[in-house]
């Protein structure tokens, strides 16, 4: 092939900059824009071909592209595309690519070409749910159900395949016809009737079974939505998997002698009383966390809702003012330039720094007014939200302290049950035949009774443990919050000061050039 003559090469800015000047405007326009530079995040298309590329790379600027063509190159990985999320069309073909990849950004895309490279796989397409043409033949794809992958793009209506290996089943023009049934377009030809209607009668058992289990999929899928949107609901209010038995049964999950010491006569229904009313204190902390998750999320909005109110009415003040005073700063321009007398056009001068020092003050003083307002606003906010938290947290801590306590009725309970029974099987009165490990435990009174306090301990370190987490995440939430807002506000008086000075120092520069010019 002729365009590969020359050594492989990698992108680079001359290239692309040599690109643009080509494929850009020509003439005076040319040359105009030429001087005035190239803005890559400005350009829609791009040729890129027969260029003997090897590596993609410098196209990170180009966000705004709608269209590239990379075809024809040497060009062995896709890569370095990450940031073209602007992308409709795009042709890789005449390359030696094997591997479906980094496309996972370009959401937009409509027509991708792959034709021509050493592709044995279709895959990893998964985000490009707006492709209509697929063009991927003359590669290597040689299992017929690869095909199958595609059923996902329910706006693909173009599909190119031909020159890969499976073309050579018989029955490959009716297989995809069937399992694709939006097709439109197979290998450049229009699918007719006869086509659909032969694939319909070979396949159609096979592609309703596909069809029942996709369906199956995507609800598994959609209550996987569901559960995950419920957990993050939970873990917003920091009380996720506490809605039910889960901190009881994790107490017991790691403690090692749980299993055994659950098998002693009569600890059955102590196990179940237990987890009953450790499974009602957690769900009583679980209530009270989405409650006030529902009351901190209204506070936090009712917060932000003031303060954009505050700084939008200020900012209507403040434009008017600004309004006003380019008015008469036109006004005054247009009589300093009719102004013949030096004294008089000094005092107009003067007069004009006057009303901008004016002017300044004024926005100056609005702005404070601002910053005081604002933090009015914030003070309250953090006096309720800090109210608000701490209330919940004194509650939590309650009931935890009402979980351990559960916890202490429930060791002095085993314990009991444990020591009764070493009792009896040392009388040779024990009825019930125990399992060779737990008789272990009931060798005599010390193994028993460390046995159970391991078991205690470890369930008081678990209460303590989710007890510790959820305090410190809703404290570090709380901090986090009030600290951003403080941080953002900071930056918003710091950048507002930042534009008055510079809008009057532009003022005051124009008065100088003005008295300057008068001057010459």
């Amino acid at each position: 092939m002729s365009w590969k003559q020359d050594e492989p090469k990698v992108m680079d800015e001359e290239m692309l900059q040599q690109a643009i000047v080509e494929q850009g405007p020509q003439g005076q326009a040319g040359k105009i824009a030429k001087k005035e530079g190239i803005q890559y995040e400005e350009v829609l298309q791009l040729r890129l071909d027969f260029k003997n590329i090897l590596k993609i790379y410098h196209l990170w600027h180009f966000t705004s592209l709608t269209k590239l063509q990379l075809n024809s190159n040497f060009i062995e990985r896709i890569e370095g595309l990450e940031n073209l999320t602007n992308l409709i069309w795009l042709d890789l073909s005449f390359n030696n690519i094997e591997v479906i990849e980094g496309l996972d950004s370009l959401v937009k895309l409509q027509e991708l070409s792959l034709f021509n490279n050493r592709i044995s796989v279709i895959e990893k397409l998964d985000t490009l749910q707006n492709l209509l043409i697929l063009s991927i033949g003359n590669n290597g794809i040689a299992q017929l159900d690869n095909v199958l992958y595609l059923r996902k793009f329910k706006n693909l209506r173009s599909l190119t395949l031909a020159g890969n290996p499976i073309c050579d089943e018989e029955n490959f023009k009716i297989f995809v016809t069937a399992y694709l049934p939006d097709l439109v377009y197979l290998d450049y030809r229009l699918l007719d009737e006869q086509t659909r209607e032969t694939a319909f009668a070979k396949y159609q058992y096979a592609v309703q079974e596909i069809q029942q289990r996709e369906l199956q999929e995507q609800e598994a899928m959609e209550a996987q939505k569901i559960s995950n949107k419920e957990l993050q609901l939970h873990k917003d209010a920091f009380v996720e998997f506490l809605n039910g038995p889960q901190l009881f049964d994790s107490m017991f999950a790691e403690d090692p002698d749980a299993e055994k010491l659950a098998l002693l006569p009569g600890m059955e229904a102590l196990l179940e009383t237990f987890k009953s009313k450790m499974e009602t204190l957690c769900v009583q902390i679980f209530d009270a966390g989405l409650a006030q998750l529902a009351m901190r999320t209204a506070e936090v909005e009712s917060f932000f809702t003031c303060s954009h109110e505050a700084v939008a009415d200020n900012q209507r003040k403040a434009a008017q003012t600004a309004a006003d005073f380019e008015n008469s700063r036109r006004q005054k321009t247009v009589e300093m330039q009719q102004i013949a007398d030096t004294e008089l056009l000094e005092a107009h001068i003067t007069s004009c720094h006057e009303q901008a020092d004016q002017f300044s003050e004024t926005l100056m003083s609005l702005e404070l007014q601002l910053v005081d307002q604002l933090e009015d606003i914030f003070k309250d906010f953090e006096r309720n939200i800090s109210d608000m938290v701490g209330g919940f947290i004194e509650y939590v801590q309650g009931i935890f302290a009402l979980c351990r306590d559960l916890e202490n009725q429930h060791h002095e309970q085993q314990l009991e049950i444990a020591l009764a029974t070493l009792e009896k099987v040392v009388k040779s009165e024990l009825e019930e035949e125990i399992p060779d490990d737990v008789a272990m435990l009931l060798v005599d009174k010390d193994t028993v009774t460390n046995a159970v306090s391991a078991s205690h301990d470890t369930h008081l370190q678990m209460i303590d443990n989710r007890e510790d987490e959820l305090l410190t995440r809703i404290n570090s939430w709380m901090s986090g919050l009030l600290k951003s807002i403080h941080t953002d506000e900071v930056k918003r008086n710091r950048k507002r000061i930042s534009e008055i000075q510079n809008y009057i120092r532009f003022v005051k520069d124009e008065i100088e050039d003005m008295a300057s010019s008068e001057d010459n």
